[in-house]
Parts: structure tokens; C-alpha cells; sequence
């Protein structure tokens, strides 16, 4: 039988910084890092391909995964986040891939980030994190890491829309009936709207070392 190590468990909504802070937190403990909402956008970017309904079954998708549709350069555009967000309701594609998820931390332990790493896929991980932030603040640092300019004539539209389409995931995936987008009651949350992103890793940091050394 393995032996698992510690799990830091990163978990928030799309744009809020958890993604980054994961990245860090990994490199700072000399761990694994998962970035397991990518296996989602996978899934949902096979689904397009094949000119599918991402909300139509997609657990053959899932099972089917490769190394190379994890590293494509097209899973971060606007209609695989929707196509995303809809295959991950589907009960029978987050099964086929809670396995995958789980067996990606050894003995040296690993950091996730996701939307249910601490509630469903490790409610007894080590650390605990949930990052969050305003919508208006997300849909600008999702607008300026697409190479927004907020001089453009249509900056303002932009960013609108993409804060719109932020608030249509958040409630998609706050309120479907599987493994819904929710802190853990023993969570740490952290809001970054007025935090840079090295006051956050400190935050999160001390707090896991605080943890990891109980």
C-alpha cells in the first residue's frame, strides 16, 4: 500500500490567484503541483473538437486523456471554460477523474488546485485553502492577462462581458448538485482583492507550515 504525503489543497474561482499561489506554494515546499481544473477544460475542449454538447455525457472523454491534451495551448479561451464548467457537472466524468487526481500525490505530498480538492476529492488533506476575490477585481486580471489594454476603445465592454461570463461560471459552479464550488468548513480563505500576489503566498505559507509541522 502507498504511502501518501501532505496535500495542500487550493480551492477558489476561476481568476482569483489560486492557480499562481499553488505554483508557488509548490516550488516554496519543494512539492508536486496538480493544476487539476486543466483536466476539466480537457475534457471540454475534446468535447468541442468532436463538435459535441459539452452538457451531453462526456465520461468517454474523460477516460481517454492524454499528457498531450493536458499540455495544448487552447484550454484557457472562453468557450472551453463553458464547455468546462458544464462536463464537470456531470457526476460520471468527476469519477473518472477523481482517480486520476488522488494518485497524483506520493510520498512527498503534492498541492492541487481546483474547485473541490478540500471537500470532495481530499477532505482530509493536511492544509486547506480557499482563494476568492470580487468579480469586478477577477475580470480584470483575467482581462489584463489576455493582454487587455485597458486603453482600447472597447476595454470597458470587454471587461464587462468577461466579468459577466465570471459571474455565469461562479453560479454554475456554486450550484450544481455534484461536488458544487464551496469553501471547507475548515478552510483558510483568503480574499486577494487588495493582496499582491507575494502577500498572499506568505499568507498561505506560514499557514501551511503552521500546519505541516502540528
Amino acid at each position: 500500500m502507498s504511502v501518501r504525503g501532505p496535500v495542500i489543497a487550493v480551492d477558489g474561482p476561476a481568476a482569483a490567484g489560486k492557480g499562481t499561489l499553488a505554483k508557488r506554494l509548490a516550488k516554496a515546499l519543494g512539492v508536486p503541483y496538480l493544476d487539476t481544473g486543466l483536466l476539466y477544460r480537457a475534457v471540454g475542449r475534446l468535447v468541442l473538437d468532436a463538435g459535441d454538447n459539452p452538457a451531453d455525457p462526456a465520461e468517454a472523454f474523460a477516460t481517454r486523456l492524454t499528457p498531450a491534451d493536458l499540455a495544448r495551448k487552447d484550454l484557457r479561451t472562453p468557450d472551453v471554460a463553458r464547455a468546462a464548467s458544464e462536463v464537470a457537472a456531470q457526476p460520471a466524468v468527476r469519477e473518472a477523474l477523481i482517480a486520476t487526481q488522488r494518485s497524483f500525490v506520493g510520498p512527498e505530498g503534492a498541492v492541487l488546485d481546483g474547485r473541490d480538492i478540500g471537500t470532495v476529492i481530499f477532505p482530509d488533506a493536511e492544509v486547506k485553502l480557499f482563494i476568492t476575490a470580487s468579480a469586478a477585481t477577477r475580470a480584470l486580471r483575467r482581462f489584463l492577462q489576455q493582454g487587455g489594454d485597458m486603453q482600447a476603445p472597447d476595454a470597458a465592454l470587454v471587461l464587462k462581458e468577461t466579468q459577466e461570463a465570471l459571474s455565469a461560471r461562479d453560479l454554475a459552479d456554486s450550484q450544481r448538485a455534484v461536488a458544487p464550488l464551496r469553501p471547507a468548513g475548515d478552510a483558510l480563505q483568503i480574499e486577494t482583492d487588495h493582496l499582491d500576489a507575494d502577500q498572499v503566498l506568505a499568507q498561505a505559507l506560514a499557514y501551511a507550515r503552521e500546519r505541516l509541522t502540528r
